[in-house]
């Protein structure tokens, strides 16, 4: 039988043992708790010492966890420094001072890029075009053993046309002269036929589209985009009854330059040619003219207080030339499902790259003839058979129609649009 000594110290160890297990884990909490806290101060005297908020330092977690979408090459810190470089926040890549660092900064958030190519570097992102034609084996001529030498298109200007095989006679003077003077020219093939153009010497240097029964603003619109023909300086596009026996597009290129017109026509002979406006026909005494002082159809006179068309800042829709400035906001006015344009000559001003009562005109002094033959669904009347059949009604009729439609949209534009501002307040004249 134990004594009451030993009694008591047996007690004693009981309940020291039972303490163990709970003085244990309140220790165990304790050293948790203060190593988070120390890792906390840590965290908040870093932020602190580079000059950063705590909220600008949890963006920039936000953002760094975006980087397991990157690729895989290069260190996590170069990844984050890209980042934040980009997106614009406030971490300072290593070196440098602070002020080459924010220009950095800023650059690269100034930096437009094209949609789809921000993946990319932008040393290689190629956002234009042109219709040169390259040799699938022969290596360029200035290409050297360590550098490649790109070779700049040698053609300044792209002379356009929706051609069809019966007036193969005038588009074969027309392309002649325009090659001549290095144009690129394309060619529009409305009958679809291709083949019997290669009679002609010059048919393997041109580019040849072939679409049934489609008209020039119908291929324009799609295959003329202001980033593929932003190679060229000015862009024509033709009809193809005209004649060019007094037509050098060199020269005429000469004249709009020295003019600063945007868009232009060559006058018209009126001797041999059909003159559908007063505008369009040629003046013996000028180089160039920007307005009609005769009274046109309907009434309305133009005089040198007009400042509308078709009285000036106008051009007839036959034989139009382009800046590229002025044809890429022009591309953009064509409508992709009104084939024939009707009523886009009445709104080029808006496109004239400023004034249109000075940066649009005439040219006299290089002019061309408009034969008026029927293209397009007419048919010669002169060769016509009992199976044939005369579209041009059908044609105007549509032509009508499209005009109606293109005036409508354009008036509900612009009631629409409260952030854009009509330059030219007064109804335009008819």
């Amino acid at each position: 039988m134990e004594s009451p000594q030993e009694q008591m110290v047996t007690d004693s160890k009981s309940h020291l043992y039972a303490l163990l297990p709970a003085s244990f884990l309140v220790g165990l909490m304790l050293f948790f708790t203060f190593s988070i806290s120390s890792q906390g101060s840590n965290q908040r005297l870093q932020e602190l010492s580079i000059g950063g908020t705590e909220k600008q330092h949890v963006e920039e977690i936000d953002q760094s966890k975006r980087l397991q979408k990157l690729p895989s090459m290069g260190t996590e810190k170069q990844h984050v420094e890209k980042i934040d470089q980009c997106k614009g926040l406030q971490k300072l890549p290593s070196g440098g001072t602070e002020k080459q660092n924010v220009e950095k900064i800023d650059q690269c958030k100034n930096q437009c890029r094209p949609t789809g190519s921000e993946a990319l570097p932008a040393g290689i992102v190629s956002n234009t075009s042109s219709f040169e034609m390259k040799h699938l084996w022969e290596i360029p001529k200035k290409e050297h053993r360590h550098t490649v030498d790109v070779k700049e298109n040698t053609t300044t200007n792209l002379f356009a046309m929706a051609v069809g095989i019966k007036q193969k006679d005038l588009v074969d003077k027309m392309v002649q002269k325009f090659i001549a003077c290095n144009f690129m020219v394309m060619l529009f093939h409305y009958d679809g036929i291709v083949d019997e153009w290669k009679d002609f010497k010059w048919s393997n240097h041109v580019i040849h589209v072939a679409a049934i029964n489609q008209g020039k603003w119908w291929f324009a619109k799609r295959f003329l985009h202001p980033d593929i023909v932003a190679e060229y300086d000015y862009i024509f596009l033709w009809d193809e009854d005209l004649g060019v026996e007094n037509f050098h597009p060199d020269k005429y290129v000469s004249i709009i330059k020295n003019e600063g017109l945007e868009i232009s026509q060559p006058a018209l002979d009126t001797q041999n040619s059909v003159v559908h406006h007063q505008i369009t026909a040629r003046g013996r005494r000028s180089t160039v003219h920007r307005r009609t002082y005769k009274r046109a159809h309907g009434g309305k006179g133009c005089d040198e207080s007009s400042t509308a068309p078709p009285c000036t800042g106008w051009i007839e829709m036959m034989a139009p030339v382009f800046s590229r400035s002025a044809w890429r906001c022009v591309w953009y006015m064509i409508q992709s499902d009104l084939v024939h344009a009707w009523g886009l000559d009445m709104q080029l001003g808006y496109c004239a790259q400023g004034d249109r009562t000075k940066n649009v005109g005439v040219v006299d002094a290089e002019y061309i003839v408009h034969h008026n033959r029927p293209t397009l669904g007419g048919i010669d009347k002169t060769k016509v058979t009992s199976k044939e059949k005369d579209h041009r009604v059908d044609v105007r009729r549509l032509s009508y129609w499209e005009l109606d439609v293109f005036r409508k949209r354009w008036k509900k534009a612009a009631e629409e649009d409260k952030c854009w501002v009509d330059p030219y307040q007064q109804p335009l004249q008819e």
